[in-house]
């Protein structure tokens, strides 16, 4: 797997697509397409918290085979990336800086930028850091202000169990990382996730309980690339309510309500659908007077 440098550190990501070769002559999704150019259209997808990148490689698929360069990425702490135990570098922030850095590894001036949860979050500390780098934000469940009481009640344990059940956790991680991945997509991601060092996942945890969660509300109403805002209902972690402002607060969002949590990975049709659409609205040509303001809000 591919990897760049970011402060001494390792952080891994993977290719997909890039053009309509991404689509085989018999009709299934292809990992790259060599015919297109390297800077056709990237959109990078950051995962969840405590998850890998593998979390989207149905959605980077599908959309490479609609003609867009998919890059997803695993933050430091997380899948391949190097999984160091300081808590001090994790954060929001340092997650933005992280998605900077590989936009210039890779040479992209801009990208599409979008995530789950702690990916959406990471979008919005990079349209804070280099807004004049993102073309667009695709952003699932957002974790702002209605949701901190609930993840309070949700992440204490987790990280209490992390930090002070290592004894136990740590012989049971080790033992399900010998489980053969043999159960589908999804339950797969799920055996990596429950398969993770604890130490380096509790200093994570600790990093983001004592960082802020997101850029602050008159900030993000400063933003000005567009942005799709992607909400679940009957979700105390991400709650619905939290798309929804920050749709309003967005200069320039759109608020698409899915089915249930589930939808985009068992049923994903339509919201992919939706998704390919904002993107090839992000990659329509722009005016001059749209270049303009989107250069003063730098």
């Amino acid at each position: 797997m591919p990897a760049f440098q970011f402060e001494g550190h390792s952080i891994a990501f993977t290719e997909y697509g890039g053009g309509p070769a991404a689509l085989t002559p018999a009709g299934g999704r292809g990992r790259t397409a060599k015919s297109s150019r390297a800077d056709t259209r990237p959109l990078i997808l950051v995962h969840g918290l405590l998850l890998s990148q593998e979390m989207h490689r149905p959605l980077a698929e599908a959309l490479a085979a609609r003609g867009n360069r998919v890059i997803t990425i695993d933050l430091l702490g997380h899948g391949e990336s190097d999984r160091p135990r300081d808590m001090w570098r994790y954060s929001m922030p340092i997650f933005g800086r992280e998605v900077v850095a590989l936009l210039d590894h890779l040479s992209l001036d801009e990208a599409v930028v979008g995530g789950t949860s702690l990916g959406a979050n990471t979008t919005l500390e990079v349209a804070s850091l280099a807004p004049t780098r993102v073309r667009g934000m695709v952003i699932e469940m957002p974790v702002l202000d209605n949701a901190l009481l609930a993840c309070a009640i949700g992440f204490t344990p987790l990280l209490i169990g992390l930090t002070f059940g290592e004894p136990v956790t740590r012989p049971l991680a080790s033992m399900l990382r010998r489980v053969p991945r043999l159960f589908g997509h999804y339950p797969n991601v799920f055996l990596d996730w429950v398969s993770q060092e604890p130490k380096p996942s509790a200093a994570l945890l600790q990093g983001l309980f004592f960082g802020r969660t997101a850029p602050p509300r008159e900030e993000r109403k400063t933003f000005q690339a567009p942005a799709l805002v992607l909400g679940h209902p009957r979700d105390a972690i991400h709650p619905f309510s939290d798309a929804k402002m920050l749709a309003e607060e967005l200069s320039n969002g759109r608020l698409i309500e899915a089915n249930s949590l589930f939808e985009l990975r068992l049923r994903p049709q339509r919201l992919t659908n939706e998704i390919a659409a904002f993107l090839d609205e992000c990659w329509m040509p722009q005016r001059a007077g749209q270049r303009r303001r989107r250069t003063a809000s730098a």
